[in-house]
């Protein structure tokens, strides 16, 4: 093959395949290795190729393409041991445990040639001399998938107590293989309990925790940890999202959104993966990924939507309906093939258990919104008539007990009377037919005033004058929530003298005269709050006398009824609203409480809700964090069942802001990822959602969950935008969104979003966001290996640091610029030059400092450049041939570092760190000048530098300890010193043997 000359450029290639993505392509590329090892010399190369075809194929869709290399290897094995190396023929033997699970996956394989397999690998590694714990495994995983589960067991057994030698599966994956074994039998606090290293990070590998992290999501769930589970979810589908060797995984996934609620989310899932429903590569996983998939239709058909177009298998359309039957005919079919070659029916039982699942959560909070949310289900039909006519009294008795008491759903009960009475055909009295216009009013708000002024009429009809004047004020009320303020103080003005008559003449009650005085109050609140300029205070003080006669009326009585006990706490919160008005915002807060404690004592704190937001709000505009932390939680506790979706949201949004602030970003997450699900739930438009998003995503990231919050970040992005959120947002939704995709290592990724964010800050007055952006920029496209890139965003960022002013910044792009041109092999005088500019950049403009401090931390800077300066010359040097070309290199290396220790000891104690740091650097190279003195009086210099370190350390206090009196004793700090002694003394073991 053209551009393999030799074994070493094979090996590159095969390195380079490895890195490449699971696929088809990946596979090709390696048969055509393995022609290419072929015309090299000697067995070596063939060899390397054939174990990189199998492990290739192995963790890729088509596992079945990994036996014939491995049969190839093992007849070379057989003929020629003598030509492995020690760890290929471990490698070899490892491989056993794959083919037979490769074999165990492919139904018209027999069970026989899979036993044959584990017998002649049971065989093999007895005669090699190997643990007998690889062989144990594969017979587990091949007793368990006929359900045999007696041999199963016996075989877990003996896994556990083989020893582990090099044959052996990794710990993490052995663990998960343990693990796996423990939930299906219903022990899942144990299986819990063998993942946690892998799910915590103690053991990893290619493939893990990628399936642990799949396979821990059903059995969070059912232990009750749902909030673990969804952050699994999170993390763990990204990990597996475009593998083509996850689809087990991958399944895993789709299942958990189907037992959570999260059926829409499923769907995408499917919709990334089309061919996942026909690779038959390898015929396992098809089952597992069309059991989820037929159980997400399955609970898509429990909610009405069996009709949904859906995501499924190319080269056609597919309803949920119709992909249900398809999937599930197609899984069955195959869970038959293996039942039929295994001799048993475990694997048909298995699937039909799988697909029958009943939800374990109602629905799961995710944090992250489908781009297709689910429509609502079509209305169930109507009903049959009743055998039986509705019981019309018993319906008004309940809505008349409902509204008398102000309990939720009086106006839905007074509608089904209504109803009813239609259906029956009754003719109802004129006080039903008033009550019934009247809730019908109230649940049209602003709209209802012509359906009050008509229960007016029948209330007067009825015989009571003083419900009629009661209605006719809250007509006046609703027309002014229209804007008709000045229509609506007249309107209201009749029926309060008239019912403050009435009541003098006794013909009518409290409650009714109460409620004419509270419309009339509300009323001239709204003139109050309409009022502008020198009228605004007389309006204030209109609306403060009207409001004040509510209680005078009620006095003491008010504790006897609730509906007078309602007025008396809203006319409290009202005289709140007063005060706010009145820019006394400390007296508003204290009446706020009080009208909320007042509908709490009388029984209706759903009606505090409103006061305790309200007192929220002015807590945190007086600076009280804690009072408002409580106003929040006391909003949310009295809301209960009856907060509506979009109220709820921003509740625990706003406690998400408080929580977050002082300190407890994981209580702050908690509320915004519960904002964001109930905005999701009230259908509002992206913004409030996408806030929430965004909120959690920092939150995540603050707690170091890079994955999830990467997933929630980028949920959030399309639906924030700058009218509504404001460009700051979006651009620290994407910095943020950088930093986790930095810390996944999607450097390219993380490059490209940061440059996004600098494109929308380079509008900006200020600058400085610009260029960090810019600059971290950079930084990605460095790690990311686009070196190119890489270089023009730090020239971009160089420039606006120096049209800041910022020295550092130019500095250190200055000098990013220079390892680049070294990490890239490419000729190391322009690194020189750049270097040199960095240190001249330095000295002019310590030069030039007018205040010590801008003098200090730019010595500092100094001191860093001819310290990296040094350690860039000495890299290059290590590309130099073997000889005396790279003596002169080295010795100017020594000469940037000598100057580096310099410019540190200049800072004094506070630079203690950054000097023995360039002495040790120093010292390394002095070692390989063999200038062994210098190096060994440099590294006891060191140790000497941090003589009383740890008592100093404990106490806190520098007293009497010369040089260490800029350290603080912190843990970061313990590090560096216990670093720097370690360096040192690894120094001084290296030149043990070496004469001065």
């Amino acid at each position: 093959m053209s551009g393999i000359q030799d074994i070493d450029d094979l090996r590159r290639a095969l390195a380079d395949n490895a890195g490449q993505p699971e696929g088809p392509a990946r596979n090709t590329r390696a048969r055509e290795l393995v022609a290419a090892a072929e015309g090299l010399a000697g067995p070596r190369a063939v060899i390397e190729a054939l174990g990189h075809q199998v492990r290739v194929c192995h963790h890729s869709g088509e596992r079945g393409g990994a036996f014939a290399p491995f049969s190839r290897l093992l007849h070379m094995w057989d003929e020629r041991p003598g030509d492995f190396e020690a760890h290929e023929a471990r490698s070899l033997h490892g491989m056993f445990a794959w083919v037979c699970v490769g074999l165990l996956d492919q139904p018209d394989v027999p069970l026989a040639s899979v036993e044959e397999c584990l017998g002649d690998m049971e065989r093999r590694y007895r005669l090699a001399g190997y643990s007998e714990r690889a062989v144990r495994s594969a017979e587990h995983r091949v007793a368990a998938h006929v359900g045999d589960l007696g041999r199963a067991g016996r075989a877990y057994t003996a896994w556990l107590a083989a020893d582990r030698d090099g044959t052996a599966d990794c710990p993490a994956c052995d663990l998960h293989g343990q693990g796996r074994w423990q939930a299906e039998r219903g022990r899942d606090a144990q299986a819990l309990r063998l993942w946690r290293p892998v799910l915590e990070g103690a053991h990893a590998c290619a493939r893990e925790p990628d399936t642990v992290l799949a396979s821990s999501l059903l059995p969070l769930l059912r232990l009750g940890r749902a909030d673990e589970a969804g952050a699994g979810h999170l993390r763990g589908f990204r990990l597996v999202r475009g593998r083509e060797s996850m689809r087990g995984a991958h399944a895993e996934h789709v299942e958990f959104c189907a037992l959570t609620g999260n059926e829409a989310r499923g769907l995408e899932l499917l919709a990334e993966r089309p061919a996942y429903f026909t690779d038959d590569g390898n015929p396992r996983s098809r089952l597992e990924f069309l059991s989820a998939a037929t159980l997400l239709m399955d609970r898509l058909v429990v909610r009405g939507l069996g009709g949904l177009r859906v995501p499924g298998p190319a080269g056609r359309e597919w309803t949920v309906d119709v992909l249900a039957a398809h999937a599930r005919a197609e899984a069955l079919a195959l869970a038959a093939r293996f039942d039929a070659r295994n001799g048993t029916a475990y694997v048909g039982e298995r699937a039909r258990a799988r697909m029958a699942q009943e939800p374990l959560v109602e629905r799961l909070p995710l944090g992250v919104r489908a781009a297709r949310p689910l429509p609502a289900p079509a209305p169930p039909p109507a009903p049959a008539p009743a055998a039986s006519p509705p019981d019309l009294p018993a319906l008004l008795a309940e809505a008349r007990r409902l509204s008398d008491t102000l309990r939720p759903g009086a106006v839905e009960a007074w509608a089904a009377a209504a109803r009813a009475a239609e259906a029956v055909g009754a003719e109802l009295a004129a006080r039903d037919r008033a009550e019934i216009a009247e809730h019908a009013a109230t649940d049209l708000g602003a709209a209802g005033a012509e359906l009050f002024e008509q229960a007016a009429e029948l209330y007067a009809a009825a015989g009571d004058p003083g419900e009629a004047l009661a209605a006719r004020a809250r007509a006046a009320y609703v027309r002014a929530l229209t804007g008709e303020v000045a229509a609506a103080t007249a309107r209201v003005a009749g029926p309060y003298e008239e019912v403050l008559a009435l009541y003098a003449a006794g013909g009518t009650g409290l409650r009714q005269t109460a409620s004419v005085l509270m419309s009339r109050a509300r009323v001239l609140m709204r003139a109050a709050h309409a009022a502008a300029g020198p009228g605004a205070a007389a309006a204030r003080a209109d609306a403060e006398a009207a409001v004040r006669e509510v209680p005078a009326l009620v006095g003491e009585r008010g504790g006897e009824d609730v509906r007078l006990a309602a007025r008396v706490a809203e006319a409290r919160a009202m005289l709140g609203e007063l005060a706010r008005l009145a820019g006394d915002l400390r007296t508003s807060a204290e009446l706020f409480a009080q009208g909320a404690a007042a509908f709490v004592a009388a029984g209706l704190p759903w009606f505090a809700v409103e006061y305790e937001a309200r007192l929220a709000t002015l807590a945190h505009e007086l600076g009280d964090a804690r009072e408002t932390e409580r106003a929040l939680r006391a909003a949310l506790e009295h809301g209960g069942d009856q907060l509506e979706p979009p109220g709820r949201a921003r509740l625990h949004l706003q406690l998400a802001e408080v929580t977050g602030g002082r300190g407890d970003a994981v209580e702050a997450a908690a509320h915004a990822l519960r904002a964001a699900h109930w905005a999701d739930e009230a259908g509002e438009s992206a913004s409030l959602g996408a806030w929430a998003r965004q909120q959690l995503g920092g939150l995540l990231l603050m707690q170091g969950r890079w994955a999830e919050a990467a997933e929630v970040l980028e949920c959030a992005l399309p639906d924030l935008n700058a009218e509504t959120h404001g460009d700051e947002v979006v651009v620290q939704t994407l910095w943020w969104l950088g930093d986790c995709l930095g810390e996944l290592g999607e450097h390219r990724a993380a490059a490209e979003r940061r440059l996004r964010a600098a494109g929308i800050a380079r509008a900006w007055p200020e600058q400085h966001d610009h260029a960090t952006l810019t600059h971290l920029a950079g930084e990605a496209f460095g790690q990311a290996g686009l070196t190119a890139e890489a270089d023009r965003a730090y020239t971009r960022a160089g420039g606006l640091w120096r049209a800041l002013g910022d020295t550092p910044g130019v500095v250190r792009a200055l000098r990013a610029r220079a390892w680049l041109v070294v990490d890239a092999g490419e000729d190391p005088s322009r690194a020189r030059e750049l270097m040199t500019s960095a240190v001249r950049e330095c000295e002019r403009a310590r030069d030039a400092a007018a205040d010590e401090e801008t003098r200090r931390r730019l010595t500092a800077e100094l001191g860093d450049t001819h310290r990296q300066f040094g350690d860039l010359l000495a890299a290059a040097a290590d590309e130099e041939p073997e000889g005396g070309a790279a003596r002169p290199v080295l010795e100017e290396a020594h000469a940037h570092l000598m100057r580096s220790v310099g410019v540190f000891v200049s800072l004094g104690p506070a630079a203690l760190h950054d000097r023995t740091g360039a002495e040790l650097a120093a010292g390394r190279l002095e070692a390989g000048l063999a200038r062994t003195a210098e190096a060994r009086a440099r590294a006891r210099g060191v140790l000497a530098a941090y003589d009383g370190y740890d008592a100093y350390g404990g106490c806190g206090d520098g007293d009497g300890l010369d040089g260490l009196d800029g350290l603080d004793g912190s843990e970061s700090e313990r590090e560096t010193v216990a670093a720097r002694r370690t360096e040192a003394e690894q120094l001084l073991r290296l030149l043990a043997d070496r004469p001065d």
